[in-house]
């Protein structure tokens, strides 16, 4: 049983690296592109994804979906206040701005064989090693 979940990570893994290629989310320029305001092509990306979801989870909710070991997917409101997105939302937009690529397309890039990459995750990993370090030591 453990066996086969594992191979379902690394099925969902490729296809997640396929998708990010395909659809050039990968593509520092699509992405200087977007930064620019330039082209459209990244927002459709991003709006779709919102899109879908808010659908994937209306019907999680709807139906009551339950995760791979059979616990209920709960999800829990969440402090909405503007200062903490808004630097939040900077800190991660000024990264994504610098490196070319957020958290998913990173690995996909490192799958590319573009291994500075591995420089970009190692950091995304201190910065939330340090979040969490000084989390109760922030204003949220």
């Amino acid at each position: 049983m453990k066996k086969s979940i594992g191979i379902r990570y690394i099925f969902m893994g490729m296809l997640f690296g396929i998708v990010m290629t395909k659809s050039q989310a990968v593509s520092w320029f699509r992405i200087q592109e977007m930064f620019f305001f330039d082209n459209f092509h990244m927002y459709g990306i991003i709006g779709s994804a919102v899109i879908l979801g808010v659908i994937l989870v209306a019907l999680v909710k709807k139906f009551g979906l339950k995760d791979l070991n059979g616990n209920p997917i709960v999800f829990s409101d969440k402090d909405m206040s503007i200062p903490r997105y808004l630097i939040g939302g900077t800190i991660f937009g000024l990264g994504w701005a610098l490196t070319g690529a957020c958290p998913g397309p990173m690995f996909t890039l490192v799958g590319h064989g573009a291994l500075t990459m591995l420089l970009v995750i190692v950091s995304a990993l201190l910065g939330t090693f340090a979040y969490g370090l000084l989390r109760n030591k922030l204003p949220h």
